[in-house]
Parts: C-alpha cells; structure tokens; sequence
C-alpha cells in the first residue's frame, strides 16, 4: 500500500508524476478548483473584512471525499498544484477540506514535470505560501465585488444579462479608445519618389529620395507634397548623379530572450495563427506530459505562466552544450546571455523552455499532433536561439547627390547566421539577402546612369485596430493583468458581445461594447483607469510578497468604490428604456431610430415607442456604420392554413422558422416546423450502435440523441463534435461555454478531464439544406 499521496489538478499530470515514482506514492487529481465562491449572491461578507463564503463546486463533493479517502493512513501529503497563486489557492482549499489528517501536509512546486524535478521537490517540500493564497484570494474578492455590485446595475440600465470586471472593462476601453481614434483620423497624402539607376557594374538598383534642398524627406515630420516630387523630377532629369559617400560598417542583431507568457502567446499568434485561449491550452498539455512511446508520459516544457526569461544553471549548460555539439563553436557565446525582467516582474518562474535538449522536434513528430508540435518547435527553436551569438551583417550605405537633391540606397549582406540559424524573426530575412545582393559595388564620386524615375502616392494609416496578441502586449506594457489572466480577458471581453473580431482577425467593439465602456468610464473614471488597474496588480503583488494586507487592500479600494456605485444607480443614464440614438429616421411616424438590445442581439426601434412599434434589423460595414438590412420575402409552401384556407409561407422568429399564413395579420394561423436530423458522425457512447444525430425539440431547441431512439434513449443538451478524445478515446468531445474559460471542447467521460480550444469538427455538422425540411 502507497505510503505517500500527491494531489494534482489534472488527470494527465498525475498520469505523468505516476510513471515516474513507485508503488510508496499514489497521485490523484482534483480537478480544478474544489470549493469558490457561490455563483447565487455576492458571497463576500463585506462588514466583517471581506470574509468569503466558499462552497464546494457542483460534482466536486465525490472529489473531496475522494482525497479524504486517499489520505488516510498517509504518512506524507504532498500538495503538487501548479507553481502560482491560483494553484496555491487549490492547494489552500484542499488542505482546508481535508482538515486534521494523520500524515504530514507538505507544498511541493512542480516548474517542469520530469524525474529530476519531482523527486528534488519531494526532497525539499515547502510549507504553504500564506502570502500567495491571500493575494489570489484578494483578487478573487475583488472582482466579485465589481462584478456582482456593477453587474446588475448595467442590467438595469442598457441590457439584461451583460456584466463588468474590474481588467475586462480596461480591456474594453482600450479597445474603444483605439477605435476613436481611427474614426478621429484623417489620412494625409505624400509621395515618395524612387531614381532607378544603373552603374559600372551590374545590375540596375534603386535609390530612394532622402533630402531636399537640406530638407529631410521622412514622411513624418516632413510629408512630400506631388508638386514638389514634380519638380525634383524636373530639376533631376538632366543632372549627374553622382555618389557622395559610401558608408560600410559591420551591424550586429541580437537573439530574442525565451518566451515569458505574453511573448509566447505573441509569438504564437503572429507565426501559427493561434489564439492566445488555444495557445494555453496547448501548452497545458505539453506541460503536463505526452505520451512517449515505451517513455510513457512525459513533461516537455516548462511551466507556462511566466513573466521571467530566468533560466536555470543546469538547463544553460545543457543548452550550451547542445549548441556545440550541434551547429559549432563559432555559435556559442564565450559566456551564457543573461535577459532582464520586465518592471513588473514577479520572477517566480524561469522562461518557457524544453525540459530535455535531446527531444528536439523532429525525435516527436510521431507523439504529437500537429498543433502540438508547432508550438512545442517554436518554444525548443526560441530557447536555443536565445543563447546563441549574434548575427552579423555588412550594411553598406550609398548616398547619391543630382541636383538640390540627394538619393540613398541601402542594402546589407549576412556575413554569420549566428542565432538566425535556428530561429527568424520579424521580416523575411530572405528579402533583405535579395535586396543587399542586388547594391552593385561602386566608388566615390562615380556617375551614375539614371534609367527612370518612379513616383507614387500614398496616404498616412490610421492606428490599427488590435488582435488578440497586440492587446495582450499593450495590457502588458501599461502594466495591466498577469500572465494567469490574460487569456481569461480575451476570452471575457468577446463572450460578452462588447468586442468582435474583423475579417482579418482585429477587434473591434460592438456598439453594445462602446455603451457599455461609455457608461463606466462616467460612471467609474478611477476604477476604468489603465494607471489605477497597474497600480492594483502592484499592490495584490505587495500581498504576495508579505508587504501589503490584502484586507486592507481591499478597504482602499472598495470604500471610494461604493461611492462611485451609488452615484451612478442615480445618474446612469436609461439606456434600456431610451436606446441609443442614430441618425435614421423611422419610415412610419418620423421619430429618431435608435439602437436597443434584445435576445438576439442588436436592433433598431422607433423612439416614440410604445406609440410607434417600428424595429427593423441592421448590421454594420467595415467602418462601423450602420446599414438596413433588406427585409426578407417569405418564401411560399404548398401547405394551406387551416383556419382561412390562403398558402402558408416560411417565416422566421427569434424561436426559430415556422409556418405563417400568408394572409396575416387578418390571419394569425401558424405552424411548426420540423427539420431533418442531421448526422454527427459520431457513435453513440450507450448502444454503441446508433449515430448521434442533431434533432430540435418541440419548443425549436437544438439537442443531440442516438439515431436508434426509441430502442435507445441517448439524449445530450450539449453541442457533440465528432472528434476523438485524444486521452481516453471517446468517440466525441461536447462543446462547453463558461464565463471564465470561453468556449471550449471537453470530453464527456468526467473521470478523463481533457478539454481543448476549438478547431475544425472532422465532418461538418450542419449539412446544407437542398430542399426545404418537411412539415411536421
């Protein structure tokens, strides 16, 4: 019988802890959170220092017991949740529920789950961090105060249903803010003129305009008008061109530091197209352990929330070998490369990076999938890269003076790869190769043949909107969120329809959102301030480290809170009542259309409501202006109403399509509709015979049920996507949405745990309608 237990969070991570200890440990997960705050009230005892009343989450009462159980007769309890102030908070709470127990509770701190690094934690376990519990704590009460006091009160004022957070709403005002901006830009003209020119030798290149008469044209201070490019062409055409100075110097470009949290989830975006949800996710897995053939599971990076680019001695050496060993001595640096912390840094993690150097990519491919494997490269490829030489490139700089005007052309050769090798960055390094081989050699005061002049037109940009990345970057800059949350803010801010995101993947805030951010800038101009939310991480980061008490941490905020909060329940405006005005006039009485939300979304209504009824539907273009949308033609059917006798026809509503006689309103007759089912492709888990199908209740509701109904009674209310589960082999993940993780994909199987960010469903699972569905 084990002798020792260790508690986790996840199957997968016990699964790989297991492998590596012996029959004298058990390990079992908790799955998450034991116990949080109650989802019906506030749950935070205000008067009496902001004590919280923490229940035990639905379906994690068999946990509990579960690990009392595994406790007993246990001469060691090792709390091995993750290395942060949520895992201590996990740890916290199930020590808490355990209570007086026979063994000795001990804290162990897993940065990267491999035999060495758990079994030197189980050698040195630590006590629980009081501090860092009080900090998590702290924030935790924290947001449940704005959320459930500010909450109710937008909806009372613009829409039932919608919510506010003391990070998203920044979040949200930076997004809306970035959009004032670009509506308040007005684009400039300039030009830029480029000589085409040709000299002793080969081949042909191109310079472009740099001064005027002393004038340096940049484009920024000075913006080149068409006239004057005109006549710097007129000026030029029968000039020399001759060069004036050749300037060659040897430049340098240093390797990037390993990923922190935000870099990675940049990173990510900007080479693989993921979102920073399903960047986590994926590092979750790799962090938690894959399995490696004959090695079993098996850890391969580092912990993944982070904020440092420390790396450990040991894991520096190996990287340092590995570059020797692998690419030479000219590419290692005769000392290791040491990276800063960024000001905010709390340090408590080294970087992201690869647990073992010998499981390069490529030893992989065969246990990963794909995503998998293209962040697991990108991590391993970064970490090597960063300790690395630099490359070093010969730029040479030509300046060519014709006339009142002087010419620059530029280009540079790589002379040493260095860390470039291994991993690029930013531009096509390729481009600028091809651009610098293409400079041909020439000599002071040589003249240059000039083969053409090419002008063009341009117009300054306004700012771009942010992708989820770029967001996550300026957060980070102004010193908002932890790398715990930044994940959980995009995911917030989007689920709440306040922020869509464009055709290329930017964000842009719904009129709801912009109300929403509008009102609470008004209303709260302290709480919604970048510089206030920076300095709250700062003072929940003095909790942590044992400088600040987080009750009265909490007193400094919540007292000007409150004050704030009773102000707006008097002064908010009605938005719900009144709507958002526009400049449309309605076609029925002439009153102002203005903007209110519904059920499903967005819709425009009479002001003079409820004496004019007038709503039509809109959308927006890509500038955000408000567009009708052309009221659809019922299609006809061959059915017949049964109380005038006139054709029914297809109809919509916010239930769904239904029959309407044609005749209405002289007649209300009605009829449901009733849609084929549509096939999954996913077996059914009871009888193992049938195909779950895709059927709508009576009532239009969409739910799933096996296809050999009524021999088997299969029926699930959650969304099923044929995609096997890749931990336990469930033939189907269901689709979940939650308020703290977004929309992801879980398998069903409860004791399995897996859950991923949401891609593309092996087969689809709305089939196209050919024809109209039957009549029921």
């Amino acid at each position: 019988m084990a002798k020792n237990l260790i508690i986790v969070e996840s199957p997968a991570k016990a699964k790989t802890i297991k492998r590596y200890l012996g029959a004298d440990f058990q390990v079992t997960p908790s799955v998450g959170h034991v116990v949080d705050l109650p989802k019906s009230k506030l749950g935070v005892d205000v008067e009496h220092g902001f004590k919280p009343e923490y229940h035990v989450i639905a379906g994690k009462a068999k946990v509990i017991e579960g690990i009392k159980a595994a406790a007993k007769n246990k001469k060691n309890i090792y709390l091995a949740t993750d290395p942060d102030r949520e895992g201590e908070a996990i740890a916290w709470h199930i020590a808490d529920r355990l209570g007086k127990v026979e063994g000795d509770v001990h804290r162990i701190m897993l940065h990267e789950i491999t035999e060495k690094a758990i079994k030197a934690a189980i050698a040195n376990p630590s006590e629980i961090n009081h501090n860092l519990f009080d900090a998590q704590q702290a924030r935790r009460v924290l947001d449940r105060l704005v959320g459930y006091k500010v909450s109710p009160l937008l909806w009372d004022k613009v829409k039932r249903g919608i919510s506010a957070g003391r990070v998203q709403s920044v979040a949200l005002r930076v997004i809306v803010e970035r959009e004032i901006e670009r509506e308040a830009f007005r684009p400039e003209e300039y030009w830029t003129l480029d000589a085409s020119l040709e000299a002793k030798n080969p081949p042909v290149f191109t310079a472009r305009l740099y001064s005027h008469q002393d004038q340096r044209i940049d484009n920024k201070a000075y913006k080149l008008p068409e006239a004057e490019a005109r006549a710097i062409i007129a000026a030029c055409e029968g000039a020399p061109f001759k060069v004036r100075k050749i300037e060659r110097k040897e430049v340098r470009r240093s390797p990037q530091p390993p990923f922190i949290t935000s870099r990675l989830q940049q990173e990510a975006s900007r080479k693989l197209y993921f979102q920073p949800s399903r960047t986590m996710k994926i590092a979750q897995r790799l962090y938690e352990g894959k399995e490696l053939g004959e090695e079993g599971a098996t850890g391969l990076i580092t912990y993944m929330r982070t904020d440092s680019p420390r790396v450990s001695d040991d894991a520096l050496t190996a990287v340092r070998g590995h570059i020797d060993a692998r690419y030479g001595r000219e590419y290692l640096p005769d000392r290791a490369n040491f990276y800063r912390s960024g000001k905010t840094a709390q340090d408590a993690h080294e970087a992201i990076r690869p647990t073992a150097l010998e499981r390069d990519p490529e030893s992989l491919s065969r246990y990963l999938d794909k995503d998998e494997l293209a962040l697991y490269t990108l991590i391993y490829n970064r970490f090597v890269s960063s300790q690395m030489n630099q490359a070093v490139y010969d730029r040479t700089t030509v300046d060519i003076e014709a006339a009142a005007a002087v010419f620059r052309a530029t280009g540079q050769v790589m002379k040493f790869d260095g860390f470039m090798r291994v991993y690029l960055e930013g531009q096509d390094e390729a481009n600028d190769d091809e651009d610098a081989a293409n400079l041909p050699l020439m000599a002071d005061g040589e003249i240059l043949k000039l083969m053409g002049f090419k002008p063009e037109q341009h117009f300054t940009q306004p700012p771009p909107r942010f992708t989820q990345a770029t967001l996550i970057k300026e957060l980070e800059d102004k010193g908002i969120g932890r790398p715990s949350t930044y994940a959980a803010i995009m995911a917030s801010i989007l689920n709440r329809e306040y922020v869509e995101e464009d055709e290329s993947k930017r964000l842009r805030p719904t009129s709801l959102g912009r109300v929403v951010c509008d009102l609470l800038v008004k209303a709260f101009p302290d709480i919604l301030e970048a510089g206030f939310t920076a300095q709250m991480e700062e003072e929940l980061d003095g909790v942590e480290e044992g400088r600040e008490n987080w009750v009265n941490t909490l007193k400094r905020f919540y007292v000007p809170f409150e004050k704030r909060l009773g102000e707006a329940k008097e002064k908010m405006p009605e938005v719900k009542r009144n709507g958002l005005p526009t400049d449309l006039t309605c076609d029925l009485d002439g009153g102002t259309m203005v903007i209110k939300w519904g059920r499903n979304g967005e819709f425009l209504a009479c002001s003079n409501y409820p004496k004019c009824t007038n709503t039509k539907e809109f959308m927006r273009d890509e500038q955000g202006k408000i567009q009708l949308r052309a009221a659809a033609t019922p299609l006809p059917t061959d059915e017949v109403c049964e109380k005038c006798g006139k054709p029914m026809v297809r109809r919509r509503s916010r239930f769904g399509e239904f029959l309407g006689c044609s005749g209405y309103p002289d007649c209300d007759g009605i009829k449901r509709m009733r849609a084929e089912p549509v096939k999954t492709g996913a077996a059914c888990p009871e009888c193992k015979e049938g195909e779950i199908l895709e059927r709508r209740s009576r009532r239009g509701k969409i739910f799933f049920g096996c296809g050999s109904y009524p021999k088997c009674k299969f029926a699930s209310w959650d969304r099923v996507v044929p995609r096997p589960c890749p931990d336990c082999g469930s033939a189907y993940l269901v689709e979940k949405t939650t308020k703290r993780d977004g929309t992801l994909w879980r398998c069903p199987n409860k004791e399995c745990g897996h859950q991923e960010a949401p891609g593309e469903p092996i087969v689809p699972l709305h089939a196209p309608e050919a024809t109209p569905p039957p009549i029921a």
